[in-house]
């Protein structure tokens, strides 16, 4: 039988690591007590189990799904929701409380992980807008052709390697600051250029390149000028710099001055073709994925999700 309208399904992905389990999920709990809001809460064991419960939440007939995690939990509920009809999916509203490793996305609109009530008091409010998807179109090893929705942005080259680190080194350690200082000392031992092929718009780019980042949002700071309501993807690609260029432009990635670095060179487009990527990771929401065989590319779909956004 069929739910409420009104009840909302809450999914909670706990994080992990060597600090013990986190007690976020009580925290959601009681706040959402509270505020005497009807709903059920479900928890995820892995990150193959977020789809199956988004699943399982849809066809009991939710309308309004909360992801209590981060950017690729996210992105396994919007591909969930994406294998839907579009007459199902327009009717759910997909909502988050940053819980993740990263949480770029929640970020975007103004959601804070340390303020919880805000959270949830901005989503009783049910203010909503239709958000864009990017999506990667590539062909698997047994040569069969696939495609992956994503909310923030794919990563092409070394940041797909950091952030396949940070996320290891967040679960070793915990802290946010402690991986992602770890990772950037990897990071200098890993390989840093890449033969890349990109055809974007007018452009073709055939060189190497240490990263790429394709943006439909801020792109953990990359594609910081991306909003996912434009129909368009903001693609920022960053040749091989100096070390001293490199510690530069560490320093503007992290204060929101990316594009004003002289290696990194912007563009706005509907579509990225890539031609060639050798050996070059790609992660898509934060996660890497396995790597595409052969070419793909990169393009939008607009105002598919609605999101349940701030006052």
């Amino acid at each position: 039988m069929a739910v409420e309208s009104t009840r909302w399904g809450v999914l909670y992905c706990p994080k992990r690591g060597l600090l013990g389990k986190s007690k976020q999920g009580e925290r959601i709990r009681r706040a959402l007590d509270n505020r005497k809001v009807a709903y059920d809460f479900v928890q995820s064991e892995t990150s193959d189990s977020v789809e199956r419960l988004v699943r399982m939440m849809v066809s009991n007939g939710y309308k309004t799904i909360v992801i209590a995690g981060g950017d690729s939990a996210l992105n396994d509920a919007v591909n969930c929701l994406m294998m839907e009809e579009k007459s199902v999916r327009e009717e759910i509203a997909l909502g988050v409380i940053p819980n993740g490793l990263m949480n770029d996305f929640a970020r975007f609109w103004g959601f804070d992980e340390d303020r919880l009530e805000q959270t949830i008091d901005w989503l009783l409010l049910r203010r909503t807008r239709k958000v864009d998807l990017g999506c990667i179109r590539y062909v698997n090893a047994k040569g069969e052709k696939c495609h992956r929705y994503f909310l923030n942005c794919v990563n092409i080259g070394m940041t797909a390697d950091i952030m396949n680190l940070r996320r290891q080194t967040r679960r070793l350690f915990g802290s946010r600051t402690l991986s992602f200082l770890s990772s950037l000392f990897v990071m200098f031992f890993h390989r840093m250029e890449y033969k890349m092929k990109l055809r974007i718009n007018n452009d073709t780019i055939d060189r190497k390149v240490m990263t790429v980042c394709i943006g439909n949002a801020t792109g953990y700071g990359q594609t910081p000028n991306a909003v996912p309501y434009n129909g368009m993807l903001d693609v920022s690609v960053v040749y091989h710099p100096e070390v001293v260029q490199l510690i530069e432009g560490l320093w503007l990635l992290m204060t929101g001055r990316f594009l004003n670095h002289r290696s990194v060179h912007p563009f706005r487009t509907a579509e990225v073709r890539v031609d060639e990527a050798l050996h070059a990771m790609v992660g898509i929401d934060g996660r890497l994925m396995k790597t595409p065989v052969g070419p793909f590319r990169v393009d939008v779909e607009q105002e598919v999700i609605l999101f349940l956004i701030p006052a």
